[in-house]
């Protein structure tokens, strides 16, 4: 499993563009099976998700040329509705399968999915919502097998959900009756998802919303069309972190800045300073004290949950005690014990992190959980003393495109080590 040899404490200067998001680009991938026909996708950003999404679609019939973050994608002769453990196995996104294969074919097989290590996230909201608009479900030796034609229905989401939003959206061709959709995910992902969807011939009333209306269609005939995958707001708000934890200046290029907003608030409110701003551009910088900061996670337009672990590892170095409660996923938490071998004073109690500032941290050999504990990881290490060595970096591969040498070219000495 490759690693990577970070040498701190690094300061970084330059700038850095930021790839297309990977969680806006799996669901358009994968709902181009809805419709027959050829679609081409921009800014797609070529990480290991990504290319096993692409696996996923060739296995069910689909035919993808890929070129400079460009993906081809032609389903008019996608014709098998299955998604094999092998694939499923190792990506949480590829059950976004399930929803276009019924809204296709009226019957799906899918293997349960696999994905980052940390904790249960149930598909629960997923199944009843289909099985609402009419499918027949069942497990049956670890797949998800569901059959039937979708229709119309009133779907209530006791909880917000990113995942169960997009799915149900992509199986909402060849409805008969309308559909609405309550306490939707307002997610930029899920407003990209919607805006490609459109284009793929839904009619759909309150994008951007809460409440979300997708209208009777008739979506047989095969289409051409072409869509740009929006920023990815995550990655955006990582080096954002590595600017404030390296007290550096730092400019990102291809960013949504309205995206990003909660996380600039936060920023800002430890201390970041604002040099220049764009609608696309920002340049950031951070000299001074971090300060100190109680914060929960939320739904979009809240604090995303998906920058928990790089924010707790910034307060880390804060002047003083702050808080974190993750209230999206209460054990997402693995980076803890990590920190604190690299010299951080922190007590975790339930979903809620207690951090006390030190004036350093110390290098260590440390090891990656998941995607964004493997980034919080990294962040911690550009500030150590010393050289840190931050195992299985597969994790970060997942969500975070040329990681390692977008940050060597801010000057970071970073290497990978494969074995």
């Amino acid at each position: 499993m490759d690693s990577f040899k970070i040498k701190g404490p690094s300061k970084i200067s330059g700038t850095v563009e930021i790839s297309g998001s990977k969680n806006a680009a799996l669901p358009i991938m994968v709902a181009t099976i809805a419709r027959p026909g050829i679609y081409e996708i921009f800014n797609v950003p070529n990480l290991r998700d990504t290319r096993t999404m692409i696996k996923l679609i060739e296995i069910i019939g689909g035919i993808i040329s890929s070129s400079n973050n460009t993906l081809k994608i032609d389903t008019r002769s996608c014709n098998n509705p299955n998604a094999p453990y092998d694939l499923v196995k190792t990506m949480r996104a590829s059950f976004y399968v399930l929803g276009p294969l019924l809204s296709r074919f009226q019957k799906a097989s899918v293997s349960l999915p696999g994905g980052c290590a940390w904790g249960p996230r149930p598909v629960d909201f997923h199944l009843k919502a289909f099985e609402q608009m009419g499918a027949d479900v069942i497990l049956k030796n670890g797949y998800i097998q569901a059959t039937g034609k979708l229709s119309g229905a009133d779907i209530i989401f006791k909880v917000s959900s990113v995942g169960a939003t997009g799915n149900v959206l992509m199986g909402c061709f060849n409805l008969n009756s309308q559909l609405r959709i309550k306490n939707a995910a307002m997610e930029p992902e899920i407003t990209d998802l919607c805006h490609f969807l459109v284009k793929m011939g839904l009619k759909i009333d309150g994008i951007g919303t809460k409440k979300l209306t997708i209208y009777p269609n008739d979506s047989k005939s095969s289409i051409n069309i072409k869509h740009r995958i929006i920023p990815d707001r995550i990655e955006a708000g990582t080096f954002i972190a590595a600017s404030v934890i390296t007290k550096s200046q730092l400019t990102l290029k291809n960013v949504i800045i309205s995206d990003i907003k909660k996380v600039l608030d936060s920023f800002i409110d430890i201390g970041l300073k604002i040099l220049e701003s764009t609608q696309t551009t920002i340049t950031i910088d951070f000299t001074g004290k971090i300060k100190k900061l109680n914060i929960t996670t939320d739904v979009f337009p809240g604090f995303p949950t998906d920058m928990q672990p790089q924010l707790t590892s910034v307060m880390c170095l804060a002047n003083g005690e702050s808080i974190m409660e993750d209230t999206i996923y209460h054990d997402r938490f693995s980076h803890i014990p990590e920190l604190i071998r690299m010299g951080a004073n922190i007590k975790l109690d339930k979903n809620v992190v207690t951090i006390n500032g030190v004036n350093k941290l110390k290098a260590a050999d440390v090891m990656c959980t998941d995607l964004r504990a493997g980034a919080a990881l990294i962040l911690a290490a550009l500030a150590s003393e010393g050289t840190t060595n931050v195992s299985r970096v597969y994790h970060v591969d997942r969500g975070y495109e040329n990681f390692e040498s977008k940050l060597r070219s801010l000057g970071v000495e970073i290497c990978r080590i494969s074995s």
